[in-house]
């Protein structure tokens, strides 16, 4: 296992400077480090100045979510409303994240991290800047101007991602929001409200991240072919990072998915299953 000095001199060979605002996305498996030793060398490198960002998403509470479908795929029409009946509201003080990583989880359980509230698409933050960019995440605005990434494009945030691709990198999802007349859809979850599950409705951006991988690798031909390209790659650990400015990224990715992404109509919007929560 990779130790925590090692970790951090790699992220300062990666670009990672002290009192820096970054959202990062890791597989600390790739890394060979535990959650431990990874939020540390973090931490060491930010300093007290800067603060760690994560998303920390949950899509359990939710019944219009790929893992719910997959989940009532065989079920009986009560086994189903039993299930709903069941399924735990979210709570920013205890619930999980779901699917984002070992270094997500650390963050989220560490002493004096802020989480916003979002009932699916939360984000958790350690250091100076926390509070102020979580908080106000509106609940019916996943990714969008309204959450902790309009607050990150404009904080000048960078993007870390370690032993993980573009194929994950949240961040693009603002540019969902920007792009002319995005489709909505409906989500539905279940939120604790006066300390009682309660279940809700909004509509919001049809969020789809199966073609961010194609995206990422067009936004990184773009940069390294600039004369001052700001996509930093290298090894941090036993795995391949790159670091960026999220600014840059977002508005790169808003001009490419207008251009790329055709208008879908879905007649059923529900079955929509591209990615976590879609």
């Amino acid at each position: 296992m990779t130790d925590t000095a090692s970790l951090a001199e790699d992220l300062v060979t990666l670009g990672l400077r002290p009192g820096a605002t970054v959202l990062a996305h890791a597989s600390l498996r790739r890394v060979g480090a535990g959650p431990d030793a990874a939020l540390a060398a973090l931490r060491d490198v930010l300093g007290p100045e800067g603060t760690l960002v994560v998303p920390t998403f949950t899509a359990g509470n939710s019944d219009t979510s790929p893992a719910y479908r997959e989940r009532t795929r065989n079920m009986t029409t009560d086994q189903i409303k039993a299930l709903q009946e069941r399924m735990a509201p979210f709570d920013p003080d205890r619930t999980p994240s779901e699917g984002m990583g070992q270094l997500a989880e650390a963050v989220r359980c560490a002493e004096g991290r802020v989480r916003s509230t979002h009932p699916q698409t939360s984000f958790a933050a350690v250091g100076a800047r926390a509070e102020e960019l979580l908080a106000g995440h509106d609940g019916d605005c996943h990714l969008g101007e309204r959450s902790p990434l309009g607050r990150l494009y404009e904080a000048g945030a960078q993007v870390l991602l370690l032993g993980v691709g573009f194929e994950v990198c949240s961040a693009f999802h603002l540019a969902e929001y920007r792009v002319p007349e995005p489709p909505r859809r409906t989500y539905r979850c279940v939120v604790l409200r006066g300390g009682v599950g309660r279940w809700t409705a909004y509509k919001d951006v049809d969020l789809d991240d199966s073609d961010f991988g194609a995206l990422g690798a067009d936004f990184e031909k773009a940069d390294a072919a600039r004369p001052d390209p700001t996509v930093r790659g290298g090894r941090v650990g036993d795995t391949h990072a790159r670091i960026f400015p999220l600014d840059e990224a977002v508005d790169f990715a808003t001009a490419w998915l207008t251009g790329n992404r055709s208008r879908r109509l879905f007649a059923d919007p529900s079955q929509i299953a591209a990615g976590f929560l879609h």
